[in-house]
């Protein structure tokens, strides 16, 4: 079984057009379960909402209620690589929470997550995922490609509990962490699957550029790139049940 999650209804309504699922959810506290079986693999999907908070609870109470062999999360994301465009596809093969860490003297320095910051060295790169996981996603950029009409690459992104709508901090994101791209879900995300020892698969599409105009592009371009990132968990579906063993 695979656990997949995304954050907003444009998210949802676009996976729900293409996965086969169950016409009605399971309720477990405020969050929403549907079941379902695509193309031989197992499934459930469930909506966390925005943030890293709802988005690592969505994650365990998956985990914990359905024992999938891997998390997949869909959705959008704010671009950071001025060589990407909006509908571009970024496959994440770095994960990072940034705006964690120490404020002191005035100024914010991000350390690891998790860790106590007074002391800790300065968060200065993304997590590499592991190689599998960095295997199946480059598999999945190569079959998705073609079908596609924008860039689809593997990428860092970062994640933050806020949404960007400013070029000189998305030119310092850049710089500093040599990220793809920004959410607010997907490092909450990593965190709760490396906890369980489970593999993360996340697929953002770039709704926004994260700039000045990021709210105004965002809500005209939302659908759409939840669509993108849709057609990415499909394919992605029948690849790992292509690769995995069988009794």
């Amino acid at each position: 079984m695979y656990g997949i999650l995304c954050a907003t209804p444009e998210e949802l309504d676009a996976l729900r057009a293409r996965l086969t699922l169950a016409p009605e959810p399971e309720s477990h506290g405020p969050t929403q379960v549907w079941r379902g079986e695509h193309d031989g693999a197992e499934i459930v999907l469930a909506r966390s909402g925005i943030g890293k908070v709802h988005a690592a609870a969505a994650a365990t109470l998956l985990i914990t209620l359905f024992s999938p062999r891997a998390l997949i999360f869909s959705g959008v994301a704010g671009g950071l690589d001025p060589a990407l465009p909006v509908g571009a596809v970024l496959l994440a093969d770095r994960l990072a929470i940034h705006d964690y860490g120490l404020v002191e003297g005035g100024r914010f320095t991000p350390t690891a997550y998790g860790v106590i910051p007074v002391g800790a060295p300065r968060l200065t790169k993304l997590t590499p995922v592991d190689a599998e996981v960095a295997a199946a996603l480059a598999a999945l950029a190569a079959a998705v490609g073609p079908d596609l009409p924008a860039p689809v690459r593997l990428g860092g992104v970062v994640t933050a509990d806020y949404f960007l709508s400013c070029g000189a901090t998305r030119e310092t994101l850049r710089a500093e962490f040599a990220a793809d791209a920004i959410d607010m879900e997907s490092g909450a995300v990593n965190q709760v699957a490396q906890a369980w020892g489970l593999p993360l698969y996340v697929i953002r599409t770039l709704s926004d550029l994260a700039g000045e105009e990021s709210h105004v592009t965002y809500l005209e371009m939302a659908a759409l790139a939840a669509r993108n990132s849709a057609l990415c968990v499909e394919t992605l579906l029948r690849l790992l049940e292509a690769q995995r063993p069988r009794r």
